[in-house]
């Protein structure tokens, strides 16, 4: 099983409360969880990255248990191998393209020299088409080189899975389409499962090999989808 998923988690803020509680396990190499906003996807994935705690549940992911609280497991983040790409790619402004790659590299805080070695850096630069920019910072990048970069820094370590939120959001149409295939091809050559979490359907068609749809924090069963389709 790849993706073996249960998290539940009471949330407060501002006098409301959100309760988070869902389940799902798939075999799917690309599995898309879907849903409107306010649906608890964000929360849900940066649970199973280690940026947020479950009050209790389990994360498993391609046979490693990453968080198990009946068992006592609960991994860093840097520990669980996973990599985490923000929606709005969370690129450092002050570093290059090429530092922002090798930062994650680095077992501390300390930036990254600006004309680093690294032969792992090299290399997604080399397949993410980055050289023309590796020098340039996130501010003088398009949508789809910072997109790049992102996905760069986050495979650089060789993660066990990649987990992506709303990663098309910020650009037009036409990129949109680009990179979704672009993203297909690059799942398919590295093999590596891929989490994504959106609310648009075109995403959903374009990648997914399997759809996890949530509302209000929860799974929606399959008969209330299917009640909803014929309504």
């Amino acid at each position: 099983m790849i993706w073996d998923v249960a998290l539940a988690r009471l949330l407060r803020h501002a006098g409301s409360v959100f309760e988070l509680n869902l389940r799902f396990a798939s075999d799917a190499p690309r599995l898309v969880l879907f849903g409107p906003s306010g649906a608890g996807k964000t929360q849900a994935v940066k649970m199973m990255a280690g940026i947020a705690r479950p009050d209790r549940g389990h994360v498993r992911i391609a046979g490693r248990t990453l968080f198990d609280s009946a068992g006592g497991v609960d991994l860093s983040p840097q520990r669980r191998r996973v990599a985490y790409v923000f929606q709005d790619y969370a690129l450092f402004p002050h570093l290059t393209v090429r530092q922002n790659i090798a930062f994650a590299r680095r077992g501390g805080w300390l930036n990254p020299p600006r004309r680093v070695a690294d032969e792992a850096v090299d290399r997604w630069i080399d397949a993410f088409h980055l050289q023309p920019v590796a020098s340039h910072h996130p501010h003088q990048l398009s949508g789809g080189q910072r997109q790049r970069t992102a996905l760069a820094r986050a495979l650089v370590n060789e993660p066990t899975a990649l987990l992506l939120d709303e990663p098309f959001a910020a650009l037009d149409r036409a990129l949109r389409e680009r990179l979704r295939d672009e993203l297909r091809e690059l799942q398919a050559t590295l093999s590596i499962p891929l989490l994504l979490i959106t609310h648009d359907e075109d995403d959903a068609r374009a990648l997914a090999d399997e759809v996890v749809h949530l509302r209000a924090g929860r799974v929606v069963p399959a008969h209330e989808l299917q009640t909803a389709a014929t309504a």
